[in-house]
């Protein structure tokens, strides 16, 4: 089967830092912290206080009507949101540059419409189940994201959910990448979502032990640091249009970078710890790069799943090394975009390719901002504090989700 070239030319996102990509991308670069406190986990006497919220999100500037905002879950409204940036920013139209056919969708989400669950949960249990919104249902499903996202662009292609908790939308980009190079669309829609932050998503991880009880919040997400204590959950989303590079050439599109592979493992070890000897998650960073023909001594960028939980850091900078190798590994430019959004869940994967191909683009490693002390097991180069200008010619973005799920997406800076 023919290999195509895969390239991005749109982008979207909303997240705790910025609601649009240069937004986004400008706070990263500054290392500007997105987590804040948030005064409802007080009130819902749990002992976490921070959050990745995102804030001044006006679904109308998206052209989502008020309408069709009060009928759909906020995790679909980010992603309808993204989508729109992406698609404008593209230029694709279905029916005039592009196959409606030859259109696909591959959105990530980890949980889908839970607050809609919540608040429907709650009406059955005070008013009996057949008081029930007719709505309930198609906002809380986890593929209406992609489903509303294809009726508004009219994309016949193929339509495809992932769910793999933090993996979810790294395993949605991988996908779209390999329908787009083996012919199976022109374009794909892809990305992530999310939207969990309420009492029941945040008391399950705190009963997990996974979210960190910092009280300042610039020193709440912490990866790869001796004082890290857990995760801080955030919400967002980012979408990217993958195309073929052909098809983009032929119309003009403006290209920000190659995806030039995907790797896909699962450590078949535990339901939420990663497998200590990190040998499945190498196996997904390897794969994405042997795809991609890197070679040793590469100028390499890797945006690191980095959570700051105290299995995930030192197992993934044991990965990074059986990948790599132990002098490429400490040659790599590595950092975790987490310490400044907290964790997107199923729309952070997504988000992070992002980040990655702007570092191709620009020449800039975003930080790991508050890394102040490492931890002694975490000793490559995490780029702490302030970014770096380096240029580096290809990027590898890790995510790894509960349930073992380990994968990996590369981009390669393009080379028209």
């Amino acid at each position: 089967m023919e290999e195509r070239r895969v390239v991005i030319t749109g982008t979207g996102v909303i997240s705790p830092v910025g609601n649009d990509t240069e937004s986004f991308w400008s706070a990263l670069k500054a290392g500007r912290c997105g987590i804040s406190l948030y005064p409802e986990l007080a009130e819902w006497g749990l002992p976490v206080r921070v959050a990745g919220v995102v804030r001044d999100f006006n679904p109308a500037a998206f052209g989502i009507s008020p309408k069709d905002a009060r009928r759909n879950d906020r995790f679909c409204l980010f992603a309808q949101a993204a989508a729109a940036q992406a698609m404008q920013e593209s230029g694709l139209e279905a029916g005039t540059n592009i196959e409606p056919d030859r259109l696909g969708i591959y959105i990530g989400t980890g949980i889908g419409g839970m607050q809609t669950f919540i608040e429907q949960t709650k009406v059955m249990l005070d008013e009996g189940a057949d008081r029930v919104s007719p709505l309930f249902i198609p906002k809380m499903i986890g593929n209406i994201a992609a489903g509303n996202i294809a009726i508004q662009y009219g994309a016949e292609g193929a339509n495809l959910t992932t769910t793999a908790a933090c993996a979810s939308s790294t395993q949605s980009v991988g996908e779209a990448f390999r329908a787009v190079r083996y012919g199976f669309a022109d374009a794909v829609i892809t990305g992530g979502t999310e939207a969990v932050l309420n009492p029941l998503a945040f008391g399950g991880f705190v009963s997990a032990h996974a979210l960190t009880r910092a009280e300042d919040p610039l020193r709440a997400s912490l990866p790869f640091s001796a004082d890290r204590g857990g995760f801080v959950l955030a919400e967002g989303a980012a979408m990217l249009i993958l195309e073929e590079y052909g098809h983009a050439l032929a119309r003009g599109a403006r290209i920000l970078a190659e995806v030039t592979g995907y790797g896909n493992f699962n450590d078949a070890y535990h339901a939420t710890a990663p497998r200590p000897d990190g040998v499945p998650a190498s196996r997904a960073i390897r794969a994405a790069l042997t795809q991609s023909d890197y070679k040793a001594g590469e100028d390499l960028y890797i945006n690191a799943h980095g959570t700051g939980t105290l299995l995930n850091d030192k197992t993934e900078t044991l990965a990074i090394k059986l990948a790599l190798g132990e002098e490429d590994a400490r040659r790599a430019s590595i950092s975790s975009t987490k310490s400044m959004t907290g964790h997107m869940v199923g729309g952070t994967g997504a988000a992070e390719i992002l980040a990655s191909a702007l570092a191709l683009r620009d020449g800039i490693i975003p930080p790991t901002i508050g890394l102040t002390n490492p931890d002694p097991e975490c000793d490559l180069d995490y780029t702490p504090l302030s970014a770096v200008e380096r240029p580096v010619t290809v990027a590898v973005s890790n995510s790894l989700g509960f349930g073992g799920h380990d994968a990996c997406v590369a981009l390669r800076k393009i080379d028209c």
